[in-house]
């Protein structure tokens, strides 16, 4: 099993330890099993001694097995804490494009279902392991005492485990469907809650969401962990049952066959109760570790970025003068939209303003500029030099950025992710009319329960604390009041070209395309720049212009 192969090539020494301490609590077993037969059936030991070391063993036994039981899963959660970290890591070091075409319902769902089915299997890895090992043990302890009533015995426990297993393979097919209807109803959960204010308006809508969406989803999950679970309780029955005709099977051929005495036959018995709770906790334990094999291969099928420990340190570029794509071009996935070529020349501290009605293309733009999406041709190029694409972190260190889909983090940060300039902070509270709303402590933000342009003004704050050259807003200004958005255009968007930045600005208030240095269009995926009379339509009636 592959996700064994892993924990073996991360954890290899430990893990031999750990199956050291597994063999070494068997043996224990099978010897208390050997110490009954021998001092308790065989041949009644009435010294005084025989409980304290009959009670000595049991104690034994239960300290290595439960000292091997607890290391056993202590690695596995080793395991699972790297493994989540790693899956982390590489969301984190992906290219945003690949996130976006996966989509945040199947990311959640591996990190929490997925790793917490891992985590289940490493928890009842110990009973498999265990269950084999006294398996196997007790086979050779059986052989010496009677090798054709192994034989027999071995062929019935070949038939119980062969049924337990073609059971739990239809345990194994439902739970990998079942994998996939997680995901449905990942995103089901998601419109529920991400559209609760329309759902709650329209509720015709909220029950088509419920009867079209949900239902089918819910049934099909209910219909599938239903037959698994119908399966999987087959089998654990189907193995208790055997193990008990196992035993009558033994006292037959020892007193009807005469293959052994009676005491060997209860040795037999003895050994065969002792190995029921391992087995039966082995077999249990089996669609655990499948569903585990299901969920890795799940993880492993999301084909991110490869792990890297360490956080690339990029190098800025602190003395550019001109930024400029050139012939770059890109489509998604399903080639229903394309931008490009693009040709764009930007000089450092220029105030770019973007045009262009739905579906434009403004938002891919926004995201080629930035180094989020990688031009599939052309290249970009900062004073006539191309820029790497093997290490696009140095091309995206000179941007920060608010987009429209904002995401508040609360902690301020400066360059080089030191903390951020205190005055600067302060400068800028004020200016955005934040200081009476904001608490920090320690460059934390503590309350983050605001509007959609309060949270705005906060994203903006917390970019200009990073101190980069280039600042990208998308619609910045469309939550803000109309006195505040007039405050954006004509005092804050100069404050910042005062302060070095170049600004580049997807706007459609159209009043203040006098402000910016140059007006860019894009129309059908085609970036053109306005000029004289088209720039001074645009400016009288942006809507007319991109209708």
């Amino acid at each position: 099993m592959e996700l064994l192969v892993l924990v073996w090539r991360q954890y290899r020494w430990p893990f031999i330890s750990v199956m050291a301490l597994s063999l070494a609590s068997a043996a224990l077993g099978i010897g208390l099993i050997a110490f009954i037969n021998q001092r308790l059936i065989e041949t009644a030991d009435t010294s005084l001694l025989v409980l304290p070391e009959f009670l000595g063993l049991l104690l034994l036994l239960m300290a290595v097995t439960l000292g091997s039981q607890l290391a056993l899963t202590t690695l596995g959660h080793h395991f699972v804490y790297r493994l989540r970290s790693e899956f982390i890591k590489r969301i984190l070091d992906t290219h945003v494009e690949r996130i976006e075409q996966l989509g945040s319902a199947s990311l959640l769902a591996g990190l929490t279902s997925d790793v917490r089915n891992i985590t289940i299997a490493f928890v009842r890895l110990p009973e498999l392991v265990q269950g084999i090992i006294l398996t196997i043990g007790s086979a050779a302890y059986l052989w010496m005492l009677s090798g054709k009533m192994l034989l027999v015995t071995a062929i019935w426990m070949a038939i119980t485990i062969w049924g337990g297993f073609v059971l739990v393979a239809r345990v194994y097919k439902h739970m990998a469907t079942l994998r996939e209807t997680e995901d449905k109803l990942y995103t089901d959960f998601q419109t529920v809650l991400e559209g609760r204010k329309e759902l709650t308006l329209n509720r015709e809508r909220a029950e088509y969401v419920f009867n079209n969406l949900y239902i089918p989803d819910a049934q099909e999950y209910r219909h599938h962990i239903i037959r698994a679970d119908t399966f999987h309780l087959s089998a654990v029955n189907w193995s208790n049952i055997m193990m008990l005709g196992a035993i009558g099977l033994v006292f037959w051929m020892a007193n009807s066959l005469g293959w052994a005495d009676t005491n060997v036959a209860a040795t037999y018995s003895l050994t065969l109760l002792f190995l029921r709770t391992p087995l039966l906790s082995a077999v249990g334990a089996l669609p655990t570790l499948l569903t585990a094999q299901v969920a890795f291969n799940k993880l492993n099928k999301f084909a991110l970025a490869p792990f890297k420990a360490e956080f690339p340190r990029p190098q800025a570029f602190p003395n550019w003068q001109t930024l400029e794509l050139r012939n770059v071009t890109f489509s998604y996935q399903d080639n229903a939209f394309s931008v490009g070529p693009i040709n764009l020349t930007i000089k450092r501290g220029e105030l770019l303003f973007l045009i262009g009605g739905n579906g434009s293309g403004k938002s891919t733009l926004a995201m080629l500029l930035t180094g989020l999406y990688q031009p599939q041709s052309g290249e970009i190029l900062l004073d006539g030099k191309p820029v790497s694409g093997e290490q696009p972190e140095d091309y995206r260190k000179l941007f920060s950025a608010v987009f429209t889909d904002v995401w508040l983090f609360d902690q301020l940060l400066g360059p080089e992710g030191k903390p951020a300039n205190p005055q600067l902070v302060e400068k800028w509270l004020a200016q955005l009319k934040m200081a009476h709303k904001l608490e920090l402590s320690n460059g934390r933000i503590v309350n983050l329960k605001l509007s959609k342009g309060q949270k705005k003004r906060v994203a903006l704050l917390l970019a200009l604390a990073e101190e980069r050259d280039i600042i990208l807003l998308d619609e910045w200004a469309a939550d803000q009041d109309p006195h505040f958005r007039r405050e954006f255009y004509q005092v804050l968007l100069p404050l910042m070209q005062e302060m070095g930045k170049t600004i580049f600005a997807i706007s459609h208030d159209d009043h203040y395309f006098i402000h910016a240095d140059r007006l860019l269009e894009m129309r059908n995926g085609q970036l053109s720049e306005l000029t004289g009379e088209e720039r001074d339509a645009a400016s009288r009636d942006a809507v007319a212009r991109t209708a």
